[in-house]
């Protein structure tokens, strides 16, 4: 059974992309289903930040689909790709500078979903996620909050530093080298895999 909290506020989210990416790591994604409530940590994200990021959608500037990430801090960027998958992000920064966090992969504990005690489930992938949550387009250009039905909570879970890993965004080689390079990309570290670094 959940124990809610207070739901994250714009000001969280009118900060540096980076900043709030990292910082989104341990968060727990929360949505109302009908009379269930469905939570996961939030254990991967990419950030987006800018016009002149060219792996971003808004690196043209602003159309009807992205016009969501011009919008103010908190909010809910939701598009659909490749035919068939949502992917979900949260909109940071100040209102008509477009950035925004893809969220990219959540785990979720035993008393969330009903698992064996003590076991855990990752769900890895945007689409995989989305398709857990049951979110569309109905979240699209929505606030972050219990009243739409889909936000982010902090449960108190403490992230160091050196629990991050840091690496290049997946399947924008179209942007170039230097954009597809930037250490952009998110996640928490699995347990027992020396070789991952901080970033």
């Amino acid at each position: 059974m959940s124990i809610l909290k207070p739901p994250l506020k714009p000001p969280f989210f009118n900060r540096s992309t980076l900043m709030v990416a990292r910082d989104l790591l341990g968060k727990y994604l929360v949505r109302y289903a009908g009379r269930r409530i469905v939570a996961a940590i939030i254990t991967e994200v990419e950030a987006y930040d800018g016009p002149s990021d060219r792996g971003s959608h808004a690196s043209r500037g602003q159309t009807p689909r992205n016009a969501p990430m011009f919008g103010p801090p908190g909010i809910w960027y939701v598009y659909f790709t490749y035919g068939m998958h949502w992917m979900l992000n949260i909109v940071t920064r100040e209102a008509r500078y477009p950035a925004a966090i893809l969220i990219r992969g959540v785990t979720i504990h035993a008393d969330e979903c009903g698992l064996r005690r003590g076991t855990m489930r990752n769900i890895d992938g945007p689409a995989r996620v989305t398709r857990y949550f049951k979110i569309n387009k109905q979240f699209n250009n929505k606030q972050a909050t219990r009243a739409t039905g889909l936000w982010i909570e902090d449960r108190g879970i403490r992230i160091l530093k050196s629990h991050i890993k840091c690496s290049a965004r997946i399947g924008i080689a179209y942007a170039g080298s230097y954009w597809s390079r930037r250490k952009w990309r998110f996640r928490l570290k699995e347990e027992g895999k020396k070789k991952d670094s901080p970033c």
